[in-house]
């Protein structure tokens, strides 16, 4: 098989072949709700968001949300299909000098727009905590919700750079782990499922809270959807086994 057949085989070219097989997005894919992150073309799509922009206040402001979803999860979606098409066509030309860039360049650009779909389903209205089978995972992997809750809080408020914290359900070992990703896609563990995710990325916060990290991240604590993180585990476990 030469470089092009192997390309050509890889999971590269779009729609539900790039997400994980068990994953709770490639579930979802063919459903209706923001986390069909394609068209019937395998082009990557952005749905709109599940609320007003001015739903997350005062913990998240109404121009952030815009800005944040609008351009910088919006541009990452336009970018993902930029370069899926610029791969497509380097096959298609036998020219394949610059496909090591480009698939790079998809990882980052696709990656964003998983994890962008995933924070905006992650977030609510109002104060919520795990019951049922969340929380018993949880007290099962960290010992308490409280320690869950330091742990995430301090992963995502010391990535270098960008980056996001991430609970995820993680089938090799069966248990919940806390992950700290830099920019969209480093340091992530092959076969996670994300549950919740915390962007620390800048322009997740700087227009209301400057420079302070870390108190946009517990103020997010009190706008987490733990109902929407124990869906996607219940949707986890049930692809997995």
């Amino acid at each position: 098989m030469n470089r092009k057949q192997f390309l050509q085989n890889s999971l590269i070219l779009g729609g539900a072949s790039l997400l994980p097989p068990n994953s709770a997005f490639a579930a979802n894919v063919e459903a209706n709700g923001i986390d069909r992150l394609t068209d019937e073309n395998g082009n990557f799509i952005q749905q709109p968001l599940p609320f007003n922009n001015n739903f997350l206040e005062p913990y998240m402001d109404e121009e952030t949300v815009y800005l944040h979803y609008t351009f910088h999860h919006g541009n990452a979606v336009k970018a993902a299909n930029k370069y899926l098409q610029q791969i497509r066509k380097s096959m298609d030309d036998n020219s394949l000098e610059l496909v090591d860039y480009q698939t790079k360049k998809l990882s980052l650009q696709f990656s964003s727009h998983i994890l962008h779909s995933i924070f905006w389903t992650n977030l609510g209205n109002k104060k919520t905590e795990p019951t049922g089978e969340l929380l018993r995972r949880i007290d099962r992997s960290f010992g308490s919700y409280d320690h869950l809750k330091n742990l995430l809080a301090q992963i995502a408020k010391s990535v270098d750079g960008n980056g996001w914290g991430i609970l995820g359900y993680q089938p090799y070992a069966d248990a919940l782990m806390v992950l700290q990703c830099e920019n969209h896609e480093k340091l992530t563990q092959w076969g996670v499922v994300p549950l919740l995710v915390i962007d620390v990325w800048e322009h997740a916060y700087y227009l209301k809270y400057k420079n302070k990290r870390a108190d946009f991240v517990d103020a997010l604590f009190n706008i987490i959807n733990w109902d929407n993180a124990a869906e996607r585990l219940d949707t986890a476990l049930r692809l997995t086994r």
